[in-house]
């Protein structure tokens, strides 16, 4: 790549100079001989480099380095100067020069820095381009908490790697995001990426939908099919919900793991095929191996990078940012323009147990973006159930035995609590009328809650 160099000397012989220096060292050189053409071209064209003298008349070279590092705070400044002194050079590199030059300059020391600032400069690129790229690789994977930070190190470890991985953790957390973001990080992002769900097919459908079949294998074989597995052929094979595949389909995955080929239904032709699995599932799978219902030995093979994903209530941190997250996605799909959450709406989501994760969340999110009046979310545009927390916590209370008018009673007051004194919630939640309640706290003497 060709780096661009916009020379701003008003003495000519140093401008010619500087260009042939610059021109065979390899770079597209520009030259003016003053501040203000050189800021006038810098607003129709932006340069990487600017290497500007510092005495010049009316818009001297500091000067100029405050309007160009405006426009353009990423270009590199260098001053060059034969009136140097230690506090113009403090106070260009203060405002942004990378340097301070005193003149004459020698070729050589041009080269030099130059190399020193395009070495500085691809480096910059480089990790914008890898920034970028995990970016969209994790672009929906959103976390800082500790839990989620060993994800995304783990997901970029085994990015080179054909191991097999188990993804295991409630509905709602993500898995099969953290699956694709294995994919697009690996070397195999250019390959495809193909999904089973195996809880979503019939049992008879499941073996059709892996391996493919020919035509006349069965009944409805009308032409013959590619399955799952040939379609992932160079790229990366998601088995989602794996404990729900049939134990008898079980034996016949653990042989095309390990011997890497297979034969559609009606075939004896064998098929090599290089796939990577991950798999994802819901249960405790040790359990369901328990219970005769899993295959240990698939369950090792599969389970070579185990990875778990925590519910949202394990990594609360994280809420603040999946809201921020949320909220942006759905302005731009419904051209809203909510700009964030209040302190007790966001109070009320941090104390939230989300039995659902971070689907149960997004949903909410969507919901009080499409139907919100103003432009910050409140606690009124959120359902009233998320003040109440987990059934048990209505519960903590109670003591028994209790009279049923004790338990009424506290009932009542845990649940303006919950709403923060909120008679109309609390009316709402428990079944009852305002002034019902108003009723009972005149009768428990609580007539100013």
């Amino acid at each position: 790549m060709k780096y661009s160099v916009l020379v701003v000397d008003d003495d000519k012989l140093v401008n010619e100079f500087l260009v042939e220096t610059l021109k065979r060292s390899g770079y597209n050189c520009h030259a003016v001989f003053s501040g203000e053409e050189a800021l006038a071209i810098f607003n129709q064209q932006e340069f990487d480099i600017v290497l500007a003298d510092l005495k010049m008349k009316e818009l001297d070279g500091i000067t100029l380095l405050k309007n160009i590092k405006r426009i353009s705070p990423e270009t590199v400044y260098i001053i060059m100067t034969a009136y140097g002194s230690v506090e113009t050079a403090v106070k260009a590199i203060k405002l942004g020069a990378y340097d301070f030059l005193l003149k004459p300059v020698l070729p050589e020391t041009i080269e030099h820095i130059l190399n020193r600032v395009t070495e500085m400069l691809k480096l910059k690129s480089e990790n914008e381009i890898m920034r970028k790229d995990l970016a969209h690789k994790f672009q929906n994977i959103i976390g800082k908490s500790k839990t989620m930070r060993e994800v995304f190190d783990l997901i970029q470890s085994i990015a080179k790697a054909r191991s097999t991985v188990m993804i295991t953790g409630a509905s709602g957390t993500g898995k099969e995001l953290v699956a694709r973001a294995i994919h697009y990080t690996s070397n195999r992002k250019e390959g495809p990426f193909i999904k089973l769900n195996c809880a979503a097919l019939p049992e008879n459908l499941v073996e059709a939908e892996l391996f493919g079949y020919e035509k006349g294998a069965f009944t409805d074989a009308k032409k013959t099919n590619r399955g799952r597995f040939e379609l992932a052929d160079g790229g990366t094979l998601l088995l989602d919900e794996i404990s729900e595949m049939p134990l008898n389909l079980q034996s016949k995955l653990l042989r095309v793991i390990q011997e890497r080929e297979f034969e559609r239904i009606g075939s004896s032709a064998t098929i090599a095929v290089d796939v990577r699995i991950v798999a994802t599932s819901n249960r405790n799978l040790k359990e369901h191996i328990a219970q005769g219902n899993f295959r240990e030995d698939l369950f090792y093979r599969l389970n070579v990078i185990p990875i778990r994903l925590c519910p949202l209530n394990e990594r609360k941190e994280d809420i603040p940012l999946l809201v921020k997250h949320f909220i942006n996605k759905f302005n731009q799909e419904n051209s809203k323009n909510i700009s964030g959450v209040d302190q007790r709406a966001m109070n009320l989501l941090m104390k939230y147990h989300w039995p659902g994760n971070v689907r149960e969340l997004e949903n909410l999110i969507e919901r009080a973006v499409v139907t919100a009046k103003e432009n910050i979310l409140t606690e009124d545009d959120f359902p009233v159930e998320l003040a109440l927390g987990p059934a048990g916590d209505n519960l903590a209370g109670l003591k028994i035995p209790m009279k049923l008018e004790e338990g009424n009673k506290y009932l009542i007051l845990k649940t303006l609590e919950k709403f923060n004194g909120n008679k109309t919630k609390a009316a709402e939640v428990l079944g009852i009328t305002t002034r019902t309640i108003r009723n009972k706290l005149a009768e428990y003497d609580f007539t100013d809650k």
